[in-house]
């Protein structure tokens, strides 16, 4: 492994007192915090609290692979640890944050205290909202995560309360340069013939565009090619990487998508006015899904209240962590909206959203696979997912379920903070 000869930093931090009940007590009342208004505190109902061992955090550490990729490995006083990941792209500068701006925060905590530990972490860097901060807290939160499930002897979701099981996924395309007579062929021969998928995802109009297409014509191509050669009982979603105006896709969202029986319009309009999306959400049918770039918990409940959208799509690692993602789907619960989480590529983000998607009340019918090859996951853990009849296993060993590639770490920049 290769170091980049950073210093460690010694800090020592407090532990943060939590009331503590027994894991069969995962789902009792609520706790009341100073910081949380009594009305809010339903959403920590869904994230579960465990006894403490008395065990303290003495370092977190990262591996990261360029700019790609960067998997966390935190280590207890009594000699367990865990591994988590941060999100992927510019996964360098996440390292950085985490090892600057997280790190001093976690240190010396108990790993139990994670509500406590991960609202400290955000609200400590208050002034650097939102992204790098969560991308990097993802990576911690999500390696505490696998150490309790490995404490207890249980995977991450048998720990939320659900069971390890084959999960049905979407074969999401993440692909506009292609044409879509190859898309619907390898969706067809390879997806639904070969895997047994019955639920696809392809792109439509280009990203952040403006209303522009990616090239002329190519929506209403690529819509009508696919789903003409999917058939008629198979489920087609779509996303528009925040393409539209409303008017432009409130159209598109009438004609085009209702006339070929699509079930979930992505990210519609630019993701962060929420009020276009919420004016596209009343006007259409077809049902709305966002979320997947927002990590502000104070904005879930703005986007929830206001029922910006049908289906809610937090992403793990942008949101901040496993802890974080319980909230949004607490919250989702209560408003009686489905959760299908942003999975976008085969690195672990994939595994976390199994876990959670195998244990929420909220979970929606399905969870994105991505159908692209990512060299920088590449032989990172085992076993690697595999989709059977149209449905991939959640790991059911202790925490994650799966092992980090010793032969994959070997390529990568290493930093520890203790």
């Amino acid at each position: 492994m290769k170091t980049d000869g950073r210093p460690s930093l010694k800090t020592k931090a407090s532990t943060v007192n939590a009331p503590v009940l027994a894991a069969e007590q995962c789902y009792a009342q609520p706790r009341s915090i100073p910081w949380l208004p009594q009305e809010r505190a339903y959403e920590l109902a869904g994230v579960p609290q465990f006894a403490s061992s008395g065990a303290k955090i003495i370092s977190v550490e990262t591996y990261t692979k360029g700019n790609t990729l960067s998997v966390v490995r935190v280590k207890t006083d009594d000699g367990q640890e865990g591994w988590g990941q941060m999100s992927t792209y510019s996964a360098d500068i996440a390292a950085t944050v985490l090892h600057r701006l997280i790190a001093s925060k976690v240190l010396g905590t108990d790993p139990v205290t994670l509500n406590d530990t991960s609202d400290r972490c955000v609200y400590d860097n208050h002034k650097y909202p939102w992204s790098f901060v969560c991308r990097a807290l993802s990576g911690f939160d999500t390696a505490v995560w696998d150490l309790l499930g490995k404490r207890e002897g249980k995977s991450v979701c048998e720990l939320l309360g659900g069971k390890p099981r084959p999960f049905p996924i979407y074969a999401s395309s993440m692909r506009r340069d292609i044409k879509p007579r190859d898309e619907a062929q390898r969706l067809t021969t390879i997806w639904r013939d070969k895997k047994g998928a019955r639920a696809f995802k392809i792109r439509i109009g280009a990203v952040v565009g403006n209303n522009r297409d990616q090239w002329e014509g190519r929506t209403e191509d690529n819509v009508n090619t696919v789903r003409k050669a999917l058939g008629d009982d198979m489920m087609l979603l779509v996303d528009a990487n925040s393409c539209y105006t409303p008017d432009k896709i409130i159209a598109l969202g009438q004609g085009l998508l209702a006339d070929n029986n699509v079930c979930h319009l992505e990210e519609p309009c630019p993701y962060w006015e929420l009020e276009w999306t919420a004016k596209v959400t009343r006007e259409i049918k077809v049902p709305v899904a966002g979320g997947e770039q927002d990590n502000d918990i104070a904005q879930w409940r703005r986007m929830i209240n206001m029922k910006a959208v049908d289906i809610l799509q937090p992403d793990i690692n942008y949101l901040g962590g496993l802890t974080r993602t319980l909230r949004v789907a607490q919250m989702a619960q209560q408003a009686g909206i489905p959760v299908v989480p942003h999975a976008a590529n085969s690195s672990m983000i994939t595994v976390f959203s199994l876990h959670l998607m195998g244990a929420i009340a909220s979970a929606g019918p399905h969870l994105e696979f991505s159908i692209e090859g990512f060299p920088a996951a590449q032989g990172m853990y085992d076993p690697a997912l595999k989709v059977v009849d149209g449905k991939v296993q959640i790991p059911s060993g202790p925490g994650w379920g799966v092992t980090i590639s010793k032969k994959w770490l070997e390529g990568t920049t290493y930093q520890i903070t203790q």
